[in-house]
């Protein structure tokens, strides 16, 4: 099912309000909040509910034994996961780029720490870099900002990846 462009906003502002709900009910725990990086009109679909999945099944195996609470929501406009832990942000940060940067799929997960003003917090805090494009291994910002690859690209490698990663298991 595509989105539009409003819809897309729409489901931000929602997700970013259910995040400070959280955090209002679970004071003094920390957030952690996974998306799925799915570029174009089309945020739900096979590929996307395979990373969603092995996003969360990294979550509950690097978070195991810290995890309060781990809700998942299934939306139109793509798959979202929320983990409570008693961690640190900046220890809940470090587990979660390391998921990024060692599992499978990582570079398809959006695995965001959100401190207690709602703001995610930046890679940086745990002194990592950039997050990589996922086609030439440029900064993904840059890549995204500059469209330097079209959309077929990105979708071709997603679903390369995404088949490598279902033969594996």
């Amino acid at each position: 099912m595509q989105i539009t462009l409003e819809e897309l906003l729409k489901s931000r502002d929602e997700r970013h309000a259910h995040q400070m709900e959280l955090l209002k009910e679970h004071e003094g725990l920390t957030l952690v909040c996974l998306t799925v990086v799915m570029p174009g009109s089309v945020k739900r679909n096979v590929q996307s509910l395979v990373a969603a999945h092995a996003g969360v099944d990294a979550l509950r195996e690097r978070f195991a034994g810290e995890t309060v609470a781990l809700e998942e929501r299934d939306l139109d406009t793509g798959y979202e996961a929320y983990l409570l832990t008693r961690l640190s942000p900046l220890e809940a940060k470090e587990r979660a780029c390391e998921i990024e940067e060692t599992h499978m799929l990582g570079r398809l997960f959006d695995i965001d720490v959100i401190d207690a003003s709602g703001c995610p917090l930046p890679r940086s805090v745990v002194g990592r870099g950039e997050r990589r494009c996922l086609v030439c291994d440029g900064e993904a910002r840059y890549c995204m900002r500059n469209h330097s690859h079209s959309l077929d690209e990105l979708q071709a490698r997603i679903n390369s990846m995404i088949d490598a990663y279902v033969q594996r298991i």
